[in-house]
This record gives C-alpha cells, sequence and structure tokens, in this order.
C-alpha cells in the first residue's frame, strides 16, 4: 500500500494531466504485450500493432531494447519517465536525453538488482547510446501509440469530465474522493494499492499530478525516487463487454428506457464519447448518437465539447434515476 501524505498546499497544488503523457503511455504499453492482465480491453489494439511491429521491423529493438528497459515488475527508470514529457513527446526525449549521467546509472543499477539489466544498457550513460534509445522510443510510438491517439484522447477527456464534476461538487478533496474504489481518501491521506510493503509518500507542499493513463492496468504507479516531482498514474475505468451486461435486459430501467439506451445512459455515468457509449451498447455511432439526443432532451445527460471529441455525462436527473434504478 502508497500512502501519499497531504498538507494544504498540497491540496491547493493537486491537479489532472490535461492530456495523455506519451512517455508514460510507452511505458504502459509495453507492459500490455508482456502480460495478459486486462487482455480483453486491448484486444483491438494489440491485434493492430502486432501487424505494425513486423511490417515496421521493429520486433528486434523491442526485444533486444525496449522492453529490458520496461519489464513488467515493481520497478523500471524513473527517468523514462520525465515531468516534461506533459508537454509532449519531444519534451519528453529532450529530458530523457538531458538526464544527469549519475541518475542513468543509479536507476539502471536498481533496474539490474530488481529484474536483471542488459549489459548495454550500463552504456545509457554515454550520449551515443542513449540517442538509440530515444530514436527507439520515437519509431515505437509513432507506430503502436501515435495511430491511436484519438481514441486515447478521447478516453482522458472522458475521465477528467468525471474528475471535474467530483472537484466542482466537493474540491479538491472530492476530487479525491472520487478515485475510490480504486483508491481511498482519508483525510490527509490518500490510500493507493501498490507493490507489497508499505512506502510513503509526502508531498511537502508539491502538490499531486493526477495522470489518467490509458494503458495502465490494475494498480496505479508512482515514480520510484520520492525527491522527483510528485506524480500518480492511474487505469481509466474500462466498461464491461457488450456480453457480460447482457443480463441487464430485464432490469427495470431497461423495461422504462429500452436495453440499448439504458445501457447509454449507465456509460454516460463516467463520461464517454459516442463511439464508447456505440461500443458499451454494441450498437452503431448514429444509433449511439440517436440514444444520446434522446437522453438528452429528456434531461438525462448533457453533451459538450473538446475540441474533437464529444462528450456525454449525467445530468442531477439522470444520476438521480440511476441511483433509483439500483436500489431496486
Amino acid at each position: 500500500m502508497l500512502h501519499i501524505h497531504f498538507t494544504d498546499s498540497d491540496l491547493a497544488h493537486t491537479r489532472v494531466a490535461k492530456a495523455p503523457d506519451p512517455l508514460w503511455e510507452i511505458a504502459f504499453s509495453m507492459h500490455r504485450l508482456q502480460t495478459d492482465q486486462g487482455r480483453w480491453a486491448f484486444a483491438d489494439w494489440r491485434r493492430a500493432v502486432s501487424g505494425r511491429v513486423r511490417e515496421q521491423g521493429l520486433r528486434p529493438v523491442l526485444s533486444t531494447v525496449l522492453l529490458p528497459l520496461f519489464p513488467r515488475t515493481s520497478y523500471f527508470p524513473d527517468f523514462l519517465t520525465p515531468q516534461l514529457a506533459s508537454e509532449g513527446l519531444d519534451a519528453g526525449l529532450e529530458a530523457v536525453m538531458a538526464t544527469p549521467d549519475q541518475q542513468v546509472r543509479h536507476e539502471i543499477g536498481l533496474l539490474d538488482q530488481v529484474a536483471g539489466a542488459p549489459a548495454w544498457t550500463r552504456r545509457l550513460s554515454e550520449r551515443d547510446t542513449r540517442e538509440a534509445l530515444v530514436q527507439a522510443l520515437r519509431a515505437y510510438h509513432r507506430a503502436l501509440i501515435d495511430p491511436f491517439s484519438e481514441q486515447i484522447q478521447a478516453h482522458l477527456e472522458a475521465d477528467r469530465a468525471v474528475r471535474l464534476r467530483d472537484l466542482l461538487n466537493g474540491g479538491v478533496p472530492g476530487l479525491l474522493q472520487g478515485l475510490a474504489p480504486l483508491m481511498q481518501w482519508r483525510p490527509p491521506v490518500l490510500e493507493v494499492p501498490y507493490v507489497a510493503g508499505r512506502h510513503h509518500l509526502h508531498l511537502d507542499g508539491r502538490g499531486l499530478l493526477l495522470l489518467p493513463s490509458y494503458f495502465c492496468w490494475g494498480n496505479p504507479v508512482s515514480l520510484a525516487d520520492p525527491s522527483l516531482p510528485p506524480v500518480l498514474a492511474y487505469p481509466l475505468k474500462r466498461r464491461l463487454l457488450p456480453d457480460a451486461t447482457a443480463d441487464r435486459d430485464r432490469t427495470p430501467l431497461a423495461v422504462l428506457l429500452g436495453s440499448s439506451r439504458a445501457t447509454v445512459l449507465r456509460s454516460a455515468a463516467q463520461g464517454a464519447t459516442t463511439g464508447e457509449l456505440a461500443r458499451a451498447a454494441a450498437i452503431s455511432a448514429p444509433a449511439a448518437s440517436r440514444h444520446a439526443n434522446a437522453l438528452r432532451e429528456a434531461g438525462l445527460i448533457t453533451t459538450h465539447r473538446h475540441g474533437a471529441c464529444v462528450l456525454h455525462t449525467l445530468t442531477p436527473l439522470g444520476a438521480s434515476l440511476l441511483r433509483g434504478a439500483a436500489a431496486q
């Protein structure tokens, strides 16, 4: 369990990332390639990228360079996910190049203790070797992450819509409380499921960056070095597969609204794009749009445009209807 300790100053400086962090997404996506955990949620992505890896000749660099640096273990080097990556891939990769050599050597040593690091990683303190790593990270992102950027951004915007509602209703404590059941806010401590043992992170006035991640799965992840700017990456909520919701067809809400429209309403509870509504209800996007229009006209959901994304969230009336249906 990770215990994150907040002061009043920390609450004032806590925020939610406004965009996906490309280097954290690279790290977590490599974990998805190394485990079957959450396989159903990433099945389409895995099928698509398997061909891209082969077509673009990435398999050797993936197996010998990248995966050994991002093992599915309790640790991978902090310098691979610098804070500046929040400003974009180029800024993040420049920060990787600018990491002090001493820090790189220290973190590679930690990686070697935890998972065993290939001998070549000891040369990452050398500029040529690190430049080759940066080129590999850029090629990986271009082939396996960038083609899915709109989908990743849409999921993140849906999560931000939920966090914004919690923030408006209860301030930063409400925002932290809304992270349940994955995390528990017990003022002034946020309890986070983590690697074995008890760990404590004292923010000391620096605040916390909450980073929703498309490829993160299971427990949230933080940096190992407590002296670095605090960040907590956590998995986005995933909706059940369509066949897992079949038993809802006989619920009172489905009888009232119809099965597909009831599923659309439930999906909007966490904030969702039209495409996500369609996938959740196993219907076409135009059909999902029609259901969303009907629910909006009934005052049950509201719709906002964020850039290229259209996000649907519940109104207070819609939330009350769902709570009433759940109580039956």
